[in-house]
């Protein structure tokens, strides 16, 4: 990540937040203590900021220079409210399509789903504040500045964004392997937001309780599953060749 998405020190990291900075990491020494730390402590619970516990040994390798005890990174962008996005594009008169990424983990296929998500007109992604991977400088340059183009909305839990979409009409879609119908059953002309896991787990299982559809993609080599960009890549434009 560039230098200028990190800041360091306790004084430094508490004016970021009272400026309304978007915290995307904050990394606090285990055992942190004192007066301003207790100011610090205070601006984190009334901004509802996450935070980790760390050893000093891991804030070192961030920076060399003093940090006492405290690293934060700032998010590159401003992230959008979900309700404010989702309101806006049905008022556009647009059919909407969403991307909802369960605990992506990598910030390079974050930014290639970013990039592809921009080129196939999709109109807002959707992560979870705790888990997946942050918007770093490799997340940038992978999606080709793309992030830039797309709005972002950071929720506090993906399931609420799933009951959100789907009070406002909007179908949400599980891209499994462990669904029975294929990508090709699915009717992707009507309002749709369709949800990619994690590359490891997929998407967790109190998750695809709630979607209203699921679908694989047909798998014919030896290999059980595709990359997740490149799965999300068939999703979208196949949502795009049923739409034209």
């Amino acid at each position: 990540m560039k230098d200028e998405t990190l800041v360091f020190g306790i004084r430094a990291v508490m004016e970021a937040i009272i400026s309304g900075k978007t915290i995307d990491k904050l990394f606090i020494q285990k055992g942190l203590h004192g007066e301003l730390s207790k100011e610090l402590w205070k601006q984190i619970k009334e901004n509802g900021i996450s935070f980790s516990y760390v050893p000093i040994e891991k804030l070192n390798r961030l920076t060399r220079k003093n940090h006492q005890g405290v690293v934060a990174f700032i998010s590159p962008i401003e992230f959008h409210n979900l309700e404010n996005l989702v309101l806006d594009v049905i008022e556009s008169g647009e059919t909407p399509l969403f991307l909802i990424l369960d605990q992506l983990s990598d910030v390079r296929n974050f930014g290639a789903i970013i990039r592809t998500a921009e080129c196939t007109g999709v109109h807002g992604i959707i992560i979870q504040k705790k888990g997946g991977a942050p918007v770093s400088a490799d997340t940038i340059k992978t999606s080709a500045g793309a992030i830039f183009n797309i709005p972002i909305c950071k929720v506090d839990h993906i399931k609420d964004a799933i009951f959100y979409l789907q009070g406002s009409g909007i179908t949400v879609i599980a891209a499994t392997e462990k669904a029975k119908g294929t990508i090709y059953d699915l009717n992707l002309t009507n309002p749709t937001a369709i949800i990619m896991g994690s590359e490891g787990k997929g998407i967790s299982n109190s998750v695809l309780k709630l979607v209203d559809e699921q679908a694989k993609l047909p798998m014919h080599g030896e290999i059980a599953s595709l990359n997740v960009s490149v799965a999300c890549g068939v999703f979208l434009y196949e949502t795009i060749r049923q739409r034209l």
